[in-house]
């Protein structure tokens, strides 16, 4: 009896220890669900600057890809769960790099979309803490909705917007290569 108990506390933990991947100091679930839609881990990293470790994230989709166009082009429900690990992140550093993640993702010609950033970086107006977990999704049909610890901040919609907004990570430019390595599971 004590060895059945055992075995099945065993079972019970590995079960418990595969549902979750360690990002740093994160525990990222291996799965999460937008729009209806069950997505899956696809890789994950942390956003470094310089030697400072901002934050940890993962990239869920519906199928598994370590094509990053594919990724960014596609009109499928994805996700992009970040956890801010330092202090160093504020509303305004937020701002700024996103602003700048856009720039980039753009080519510098960020004017066809100049409005739905504008209303994109709106989402990130309130105090950023460290702790705070921002799920950036993107919901087929319905566009990209921003949830802040959960709470929904907002929806852009146009799968334009979207191609930008993942280009971000996942874009010739991006804002961090190790993180974008990490996301397509490299």
């Amino acid at each position: 009896m004590k060895n059945l108990l055992l075995a099945f506390v065993a079972v019970l933990t590995l079960n418990t220890a595969s549902a979750q991947t360690q990002v740093g100091e994160v525990t990222l679930p291996n799965t999460v669900n937008f729009g209806s839609q069950d997505l899956s881990l696809n890789g994950s990293g942390i956003r470094k600057k310089a030697w400072f470790k901002l934050y940890s994230a993962g990239l869920y989709l519906k199928s598994a890809s370590s094509d990053a166009n594919a990724i960014i082009n596609a009109d499928e429900t994805m996700a992009i769960k970040l956890q801010i690990t330092s202090k160093l992140v504020s509303s305004k550093k937020m701002k700024g790099a996103v602003n700048d993640g856009f720039d980039a993702a753009l080519n510098g010609d960020t004017s066809s979309l100049a409005s739905e950033i504008d209303t994109f970086i709106s989402f990130f107006n309130e105090d950023i803490v460290e702790g705070n977990v921002f799920d950036i999704t993107y919901q087929k049909g319905k566009g990209a909705v921003v949830y802040k610890n959960g709470e929904e901040k907002g929806v852009i919609s146009g799968l334009a917007f979207k191609k930008a907004l993942f280009a971000i990570w996942l874009g010739s430019d991006p804002a961090d290569d190790n993180l974008k390595e990490g996301f397509l599971g490299n």
